[in-house]
């Protein structure tokens, strides 16, 4: 089993979309925290998650709540992606079975969500500015985490 990406509340659907075309090629699960900030549908993710979609892995859960119970189900450790943690996301060792988040594009996540994260993480850049697109941010962490894990396979 390899690692998972959860968006939380995502508010862009183009995002969205281009995780999911992401989790397609990579063979991994993303999960879609709601509410989203756009109704989840083939049309409004077609464009950036092309005909990848019906590759994709999407697991949906209603609220933060149940995807936590969720997770406390799976004993999956959370590992958020912010720009206010302190420690460097090249800088840890990531398990199989590591749940990724990403935050909304326009808040991030909630301090109460971000509480519950076993472990809070970022991506070093220069300084002043504010964050990377955050479908960017989460390809560049997935890949990390799947170099670290041996997650890449090539298939004939």
């Amino acid at each position: 089993m390899a690692i998972d990406l959860a968006l939380y509340q995502p508010d862009i659907a183009a995002n969205t979309g281009t995780l999911l075309r992401l989790g397609a090629c990579l063979g991994i699960i993303v999960h879609v925290i709601h509410p989203a900030g756009f109704a989840i549908t083939q049309r409004n993710l077609a464009r950036s998650g092309m005909d990848y979609l019906d590759r994709a892995q999407l697991v949906e859960h209603a609220s933060f709540a149940a995807f936590e119970d969720w997770r406390a189900t799976q004993a999956r450790r959370l590992v958020l992606l912010t720009t206010k943690a302190g420690t460097s996301a090249y800088d840890i060792a990531y398990q199989q079975r590591d749940i990724l988040m990403l935050g909304r594009e326009s808040a991030g996540v909630p301090d109460d969500v971000a509480a519950r994260a076993d472990l809070s993480v970022r991506i070093p850049m220069q300084p002043g500015l504010r964050s990377i697109n955050v479908a960017i941010a989460g390809a560049m962490i997935v890949g990390e985490a799947m170099r670290q894990i041996g997650g890449f396979t090539e298939l004939s």
